[in-house]
């Protein structure tokens, strides 16, 4: 009995290995087609592909007005994420849905508006009245497709004619390489305008208040303590004292002034270990200071001075402008804020 369900235990166990290794071979598979997908994608910008992406580039670049996204089915949701990344990124930008459009959605676009209509073959219906829209009104039409010969290119002002290439799907039919070459294109785009238009984190900013990318793009100044919370003593005051003020500021550290008001050192938990020894309470705070710490302006991105916290290894930061201390901001301010 105990012998026949061991064999059993068995059995099982190499039909879950088989089935385990078939798994990850279609895992595999599929990312080597799209992968190849990709690299054609790459191959044909390096090819006729670039001029073309050149000139729509330059083309949204002028316009006055929005890019209009559309596309029916799967390019319809890759078309929405499309739509997204532009706006994020300093290129007005939304999604209208080509059925919608075709019962009053059309009277969202404006003449001075740019149209980007995504069709992996080029003779999806239900463009067909958008596209009517945007030639009788003289909206410009950019057309992304593989099919160069299709209505929807023939149609276009400009053409992004993308790489045919094999679908992921073993029966050819899933939308897979394809969407994802679609959607490489779109980040293409809109990296590619963003560089030209000298679009900035601080700009990025602007579009991202909320969740940890609005944490993360907070300044500084956003976080620090300042005020009677700073703990400052002047050069030559003794440790004795420099320890309440240390103690009473709960910050780990204590900056040190010179006669003009200029931090000149700091004195961490470390310093106070190495100095334990000595006859520590009798010593100046300039004789175990740390001179010319790391410092951070108020305009820095917390993101970026958490960075410089963890690179140093330390847990607070002055914050400081001419030399002055303003602030000081502790790793907790970054943890409370949502940025680490």
């Amino acid at each position: 009995m105990a012998s026949g369900k061991g064999s059993d235990l068995k059995l099982v166990s190499g039909q879950g290995s088989a089935s385990l290794a078939s798994i990850l071979a279609s895992a595999l598979r599929t990312l080597d087609t799209e992968a190849e997908g990709l690299a054609a994608l790459r191959a044909a910008l390096s090819d006729g592909l670039g001029d073309a992406f050149a000139a729509v580039c330059e083309l949204i670049g002028k316009c006055s007005g929005r890019l209009i996204v559309t596309g029916m089915g799967k390019s319809g949701h890759v078309g929405r994420k499309i739509a997204a990344t532009l706006s994020s990124t300093g290129t007005p930008a939304f999604f209208v849905h080509p059925s919608e459009a075709s019962h009053g959605d059309l009277g969202m676009i404006r003449p001075d508006d740019i149209v980007l209509a995504m069709s992996w073959s080029g003779e999806t219906a239900e463009l067909h009245n958008l596209v009517d829209y945007s030639r009788r009104f003289s909206v410009p039409l950019i057309a992304a497709t593989a099919n160069a010969q299709s209505t929807l290119a023939r149609a276009a002002d400009l053409a992004l004619t993308l790489p045919k290439a094999a679908e992921a799907c073993p029966h050819g039919l899933a939308p897979t390489t394809s969407t994802l070459i679609q959607l490489a294109l779109g980040d293409a785009l809109a990296i590619a305008l963003l560089e030209s238009r000298g679009f900035t984190a601080l700009d990025f900013k602007a579009y991202h208040p909320g969740g940890s990318l609005g944490a993360n793009l907070r300044f500084v100044r956003d976080l620090m303590h300042s005020g009677a919370s700073l703990p400052l003593v002047a050069r030559g005051t003794e440790m004795a004292g420099a320890l309440v003020t240390m103690t009473e500021k709960s910050m780990g550290c204590l900056g040190i002034l010179d006669g003009g008001g200029k931090l000149i050192g700091v004195i961490t938990d470390g310093d106070l270990r190495r100095h334990i020894d000595a006859d520590l309470l009798r010593l100046k705070v300039e004789d175990i200071m740390t001179p010319s710490p790391k410092t951070v302006p108020p305009d820095m991105l917390a993101g970026a001075a958490l960075d410089l916290l963890n690179k140093s290894r330390i847990t607070a930061l002055f914050v400081v402008e001419d030399g002055r201390p303003v602030g000081i901001v502790h790793v907790h301010d970054f943890l409370r804020s949502g940025v680490a």
